[in-house]
């Protein structure tokens, strides 16, 4: 169970300030929790305390900050039962799925803890003219200073970890704003790290206002600033002055199926039917549009409708649960009018039902009209529309046909349909023989066009945490 209520953390202690904010079940809708809620006060104070802690955190070894990220990954394994269902009562992901998340949690902080001993410089050969001889360049990585985070409600865990776990290992000190409909997970992570040896200021993690979350943006004592959410982040890049910034903002992800897929097409469903309604589809890389060969198109659409009409709609703590609520009414409410949307427009449901508070029902559409919102936006809910082609260049072309680019799948056979899709497609990652859904924490993460800028995973986030310092030295005179 979860506890009563939760402190937020200000410089590495724990603060029961208030119990201001709510933090609902999501099923039930009842209250769950209470959690501290922080003021402007508080955030300014924060980030002063991680401005003083940059030297320290600077000078705070490799070997001590894998320390640190290794006690992590015990203490996160010992209370993984704890974490999984504060994920599913905060977030109202299906428990089997929040045990997944559980364990992404862990291997992030494990990679960040062998990445933090293997951040490597260079040796630079100056000696390319005569007017040269004599000098030596080396350069090393050094860590930028104060980070700021926001964070989302959809991973509450796993996309916290893909900014605090690189944070330590790089030697930063941060702030951490959590998505106040979920903010747990961040405040369980956050009583692990007041367990270790980080120096003063390190961390504080503070759920707070969005209007004070402004601060995070513009102080001048942050040198990066990495948000996940939505377009807003355009905005904060626009307000965040010189620092670094990095954002990460959603898509509305395709997956080819071509004539000859490469897998059989009960497979390709299988991962069709994951990628489109894991944790009700909210996920920025949730495959929203499939295009399917007219050969397989007909077979495609039969076996994947079946399968989408089987899944199970419920409380997410029971184990044959797939579809739990979408994060709140609202979420859900703008979902079914994006549905309804498209069929008026004159697209054809083939899977889906009435909307019952936050619960959609998982949906399946077929040709929905590209002008229509469920095409051209960001759905962020279970459902998917289905569309066939005839000449594989065509479909990367509607693969293109969009505002966003993070990442695409492709189902083929074809080594040359492969690798024309790896060259033509514009988003950040294109996977083969999978969904665009597939990510392993290990791997570069991130988009072009509205998607965002910049890449996660772990070692490309450290180089975004650090920055090159040059050293060059002139031998003697013989």
């Amino acid at each position: 169970m979860l506890d009563s209520s939760y402190p937020y953390f200000l410089a590495n202690k724990p603060v029961a300030a208030n119990t201001d904010l709510a933090v609902l079940d999501k099923y039930s809708g009842e209250i769950a929790t209470r959690v501290a809620f922080a003021d402007a006060k508080t955030l300014e104070e924060a980030i002063s305390r991680a401005h003083d802690a940059h030297a320290a955190m600077a000078a705070f070894p490799p070997d001590a900050r894998r320390d640190v990220l290794e006690h992590c990954v015990q203490r996160f394994t010992d209370r993984k039962d704890e974490l999984a269902l504060a994920l599913c009562i905060e977030a109202g992901k299906p428990i089997k799925d929040a045990r997944g998340e559980v364990t992404r949690l862990i291997d992030t902080f494990r990679i960040a803890a062998g990445e933090s001993t293997r951040i490597e410089g260079q040796l630079l050969e100056l000696q390319i003219s005569p007017r040269t001889r004599g000098y030596r360049g080396m350069v090393k990585r050094v860590p930028v200073g104060v980070c700021a985070f926001i964070t989302p409600f959809n991973f509450p865990l796993n996309l916290v970890a893909h900014k605090v776990a690189p944070a330590i290992a790089a030697g930063c000190p941060f702030v951490l704003k959590p998505a106040a409909k979920t903010p747990i997970g961040a405040l369980i992570i956050g009583q692990v790290l007041a367990e270790t040896a980080l120096p003063a200021g390190a961390f504080s993690i503070l759920p707070c206002s969005n209007d004070d979350a402004g601060l995070l943006v513009e102080d001048t004592r942050i040198a990066l600033l990495s948000f996940t959410g939505g377009m807003v982040g355009w905005d904060l890049k626009a307000r965040a002055g010189r620092k670094k910034v990095t954002l990460e903002l959603g898509g509305n992800a395709a997956c080819i199926v071509d004539a000859d897929p490469g897998l059989p097409l009960d497979v390709v469903v299988e991962r069709l039917v994951s990628g489109a309604y894991y944790q009700s589809g909210q996920s920025c890389i949730s495959v929203q549009r499939i295009f399917a060969h007219t050969d397989v198109h007909a077979a495609l659409l039969d076996k994947l409708q079946t399968a989408v009409e089987a899944l199970r709609m419920g409380d997410p703590r029971d184990e044959n649960v797939f579809i739990g609520p979408m994060i709140d009414v609202d979420a859900a409410t703008r979902v079914k009018a994006w549905i309804a949307g498209a069929i008026a427009a004159g697209a054809t449901q083939r899977a889906g039902g009435r909307r019952d508070g936050a619960f959609v029902p998982a949906t399946l559409l077929e040709n929905v009209p590209h002008d229509c919102d469920l095409y051209r936006r960001e759905a962020f809910g279970p459902v998917a529309c289905i569309e066939s082609f005839d000449d594989f260049d065509d479909a990367l072309d509607r693969v293109n046909d969009s505002d966003f680019g993070l990442q695409a799948g492709v189902f083929t056979g074809s080594l040359a349909h492969a690798m024309r899709a790896w060259d033509r497609l514009d988003v950040g990652g294109v996977i083969v023989g999978d969904v665009p859904s597939f990510r392993v924490d290990n791997m570069p993460y991130g988009g072009v066009k509205g998607s965002g800028a910049g890449r996660e995973g772990v070692a490309y986030a450290i180089a975004d945490m650090t920055e090159q310092r040059l050293l060059v030295v002139r031998d003697p005179p013989a």
